[in-house]
């Protein structure tokens, strides 16, 4: 383990999304757990349409879409009845090449980034614990806990943190973790039922304060259940059954549960990192971040982050750019995950309040409401833009500059397709690039050429214009497929004066 360059200490979702695209770019890593192997059950559901962009560069999101499930539409109860169905068909076309809501259980998922990641020879190191974590000027140093007993100092350039919630990563750094705890306790359940409620849409309970979703698994009859419990069980968290929490689920929803295959609850914290980063050790996933389970967002942002750090760790250990670029990743992913925290804060409390006036908002005028809104373009885009991530940028950061048309530097480039040509084809290389829609100068061609940057040609056409894209402008791709440059005229002065002055060298 000697030629290890990245040691993870943890092997949920980000971890090993963070070892996969290491491996991809071909830098040496380790990955340790000390689980005594991957999960069997599971609360993450949603893979985002972001990630399934992402996924394209590890040739893994046609699987991902193939075994999962996609939610044609989500349906609020009330005392009983449907109170409101809210379409999710293709509620992001034209922004995405997935414009859906796609259920994949953590469980599986890992299993598949498992089966990927031994593609390139790397194997998870099960039973494996970190006791202890130094650092100095050249490397990391982790003690491990080895299977057998044994222990071992583990030298490496750069150390991740990817062990959730409880982080020894985040400990052994002495990292804050300011935040809370909600009241309500969870509980996630994988069943196998039947009624009006498995029908391979989502459904949510609105009535009173305990809140209740039915969420679509793939195969018949399959659902996970995830609900609160308010009252004085939550006191015995410890004793709790499924038997002792179904019951609104049974009589609001009429189920019919024939098989619980497994029963599990939790508490949920929002907390955030007062650091991602220090000196050789970065944490990343629930180690950085946790929040309410709205939305979907914990598993997608953890493989943000691991996305987001890998082309960094990357291009620094082959001599690409200096440390500094590794700062960009704290700056760029910690202002995401406040205001994630904030939102789903807001948007956890409207469905779990308490009173009179709440239950009245919740069960009277949300479905209503949110009926009226989904059938508002712009609201199904910016809905769909915002729980999806695709609306995610890093505007005004330091790997962030310039604007052309409506696209700015830091932004997520846009999808744009014809029958002609799709833009994000080129994307499945993690490399720089740069793209021009409609035509490239000499210089432009020439400067990319000696620099052996791949240039994008796309002839212009009006689905260009329509994403927002400028007529014969430049853009420079990062290799995670965010914008680092939009430049409106063809000089090459742009080009230049960006990787001069943040110390990076494109190939």
């Amino acid at each position: 383990m000697n030629d290890t360059e990245v040691l993870i200490i943890g092997a949920g979702p980000t971890g090993l999304v963070l070892a996969l695209w290491l491996s991809r770019l071909g830098v040496k890593v380790r990955i340790v757990d000390k689980a005594t192997g991957p999960g069997t059950t599971s609360r993450a559901l949603a893979v985002q349409a972001r990630t399934l962009e992402l996924y394209r560069q590890l040739d893994l999101a046609d699987t991902v879409v193939e075994r999962g499930h996609q939610v044609p539409a989500a349906n609020l109860w009330v005392r009983g009845q449907k109170a409101a169905k809210l379409s999710l068909q293709n509620i992001g076309a034209g922004m995405t090449p997935y414009p859906f809501l796609e259920i994949y259980p953590q469980d599986e998922h890992e299993k598949l980034l498992i089966e990927r990641l031994q593609g390139f020879g790397v194997e998870v190191q099960w039973n494996t614990e970190l006791l202890e974590l130094s650092q100095d000027e050249e490397q990391a140093v982790a003690r491990l806990r080895l299977p057998d007993g044994h222990e071992e100092d583990c030298r490496v350039p750069y150390l991740a943190g990817c062990d959730g919630a409880r982080s020894a990563v985040r400990k052994a750094l002495g990292i804050g973790f300011p935040g809370g705890t909600y009241q309500q306790v969870f509980y996630v359940a994988d069943v196998q039922a039947s009624g009006p409620a498995l029908d391979g849409e989502l459904h949510v309970d609105l009535d009173e304060a305990d809140f209740v979703a039915v969420f679509p698994l793939a195969g018949t009859g399959r659902a996970r259940l995830i609900g609160t419990v308010r009252d004085e069980r939550a006191e015995h968290v410890e004793n709790l059954t499924f038997e002792d929490v179904s019951s609104r689920a049974i009589e609001h929803m009429q189920l019919q549960v024939e098989q619980v295959n497994w029963f599990s609850t939790y508490r949920v914290h929002h907390r955030v990192a007062q650091q991602f980063r220090r000196h050789r050790a970065f944490l990343l996933g629930d180690a950085a971040h946790v929040h309410s389970p709205a939305g979907g967002q914990g598993m997608n942002t953890g493989i943000g982050d691991a996305i987001n750090l890998a082309w960094k760790l990357a291009s620094v250990l082959h001599g690409k750019a200096t440390d500094e670029l590794l700062d960009s990743f704290e700056i760029e992913r910690k202002a995401f995950a406040e205001r994630l925290v904030a939102t789903t804060d807001q948007v956890f409390n409207f469905v779990s309040a308490n009173g009179r006036v709440a239950n009245l908002l919740r069960t009277r005028l949300a479905p209503v409401l949110l009926s009226r809104l989904m059938a508002m373009g712009k609201v199904r885009s910016f809905m769909f833009r915002t729980l999806s991530q695709i609306g995610l940028n890093y505007r005004l950061m330091p790997l962030s500059f310039g604007t052309a048309g409506h696209v700015h530097g830091g932004d997520r480039l846009p999808w744009a397709h014809d029958e002609t040509a799709d833009n994000f084809a080129e994307l499945a290389r993690p490399c720089w690039q740069v793209h021009v829609y409609g035509l490239a100068g000499k210089d432009l061609t020439g400067w990319c050429a000696a620099r052996q940057i791949p240039l994008q040609v796309f002839a212009w056409s009006p689905a260009h214009e329509a994403a927002g894209l400028a007529r014969n402008a430049f853009y420079l791709i990062r290799p995670d497929s965010y914008v680092a440059l939009a430049e409106a005229s063809s000089s090459t002065a742009a080009l230049e004066r960006y990787f001069t002055e943040r110390s990076l060298r494109p190939c």
